[in-house]
This record gives C-alpha cells, structure tokens and sequence, in this order.
C-alpha cells in the first residue's frame, strides 16, 4: 500500500479556487481591509504580487489574506514539524510472568522494569494464567502488590490490577515527583 505523503496546510484554497463572492481581506501588510468582493480581494492580490489565501473558510464571510502562498506553507510546515517534536511520546514496556515464577526469576524482571522506569517509560506487568491457576487469582494479587511495593520509589500505580480475559494487568508509570 503506498501512503501518499500529504500536508495539511495544502487545503488551503487560493486566487481563483475561492468561491465566495464577498470575504473579509487581510492585506499584505497584516492590516484588517474589510468585507470585499472577491475581484477586489484578488485585485488586491496581483498589485502586490503575491497570493490571496483563504485562511478561515468556515467564518462568514471567509477570511482571505494577501500572503505568498510558498512562504506561508514554508512556515506551516515547520510549525507542524516543531509540534510534532515537541510531543512527549510515552513508551510503554511489559514483563511478563506466571503465577508459578520463581523469585529468582522475578527479581531479573523487576531490575528491567526499575530500569524502564527510571527512563521514564512506564511497565506493563502481565501475570498470564494456564488450566486452573485462573481459580487462584489471590496468588497473581499478591504478586502485583509486592512488585508494585518493590518499585513504589520510582513508580506509581496508574492502574491496579484487573482482569483481562486468561491475564492479570498492572500499569507502573514512573514517578514524577522523586528524580
């Protein structure tokens, strides 16, 4: 399947493509005109060599601006682009166990996830049931509760256990108040 790559600045109409026969104009300068016709608004645009851009389709009348139409998707573009770096993107691990793991091996699990933690990712742990261990949900309790103990300086319980379907979760985010 091939994504074809597109800007949301791009439905932007401009020059001939505005359809309204009166908009509000906004010269090139940044000063508010007034309601105008269209052939004024345009007319406008061609003197000073630019574009006219609807900018807000949706008010009425439609506001237009006298802009050049390629600096002003220029700057669009690298004002999405500025956004989309400044999004925080929380990554979220898992460890997985059974209601029979050892202490040993639950001891590997819990140092990966103190370390997740401590990046700032928040832990998914997963307790997964087989045959009749589903019965006994009290022993994966138990289990989540002392991790949760064990983690309680870097983490916080965002969600307390809960059933979902053969598995039990808890979701561990890292404690923002203690660095």
């Amino acid at each position: 399947m091939r994504r074809s790559k597109e800007i949301s600045a791009s439905n932007y109409r401009i020059n001939e493509r505005i359809r309204h026969p009166k908009v509000r104009l906004i010269d090139a300068s940044g000063e508010n005109v007034g309601v105008v016709t269209i052939e004024e608004a345009l007319q406008a645009a061609y003197d000073a060599d630019m574009d006219l851009v609807e900018i807000a389709p949706q008010a009425d009348p439609p506001v237009c601006r006298v802009i050049d139409y390629g600096k002003f998707m220029y700057e669009r573009t690298k004002k999405e682009k500025e956004a989309k770096k400044a999004q925080k993107t929380v990554e979220i691990k898992e460890i997985r166990l059974r209601p029979k793991t050892t202490d040993h091996h639950k001891g590997f699990k819990v140092r990966d996830a103190r370390r997740w933690l401590t990046e700032g990712k928040k832990v998914r742990v997963r307790v997964r049931f087989r045959g009749r261990e589903r019965d006994y949900p009290e022993i994966a309790v138990s289990d989540l509760n002392e991790i949760a103990e064990e983690l309680a300086d870097v983490s916080v319980v965002e969600q307390r256990p809960s059933f979902e379907g053969r598995t039990m979760l808890m979701v561990l985010a890292p404690n923002t108040g203690k660095k």
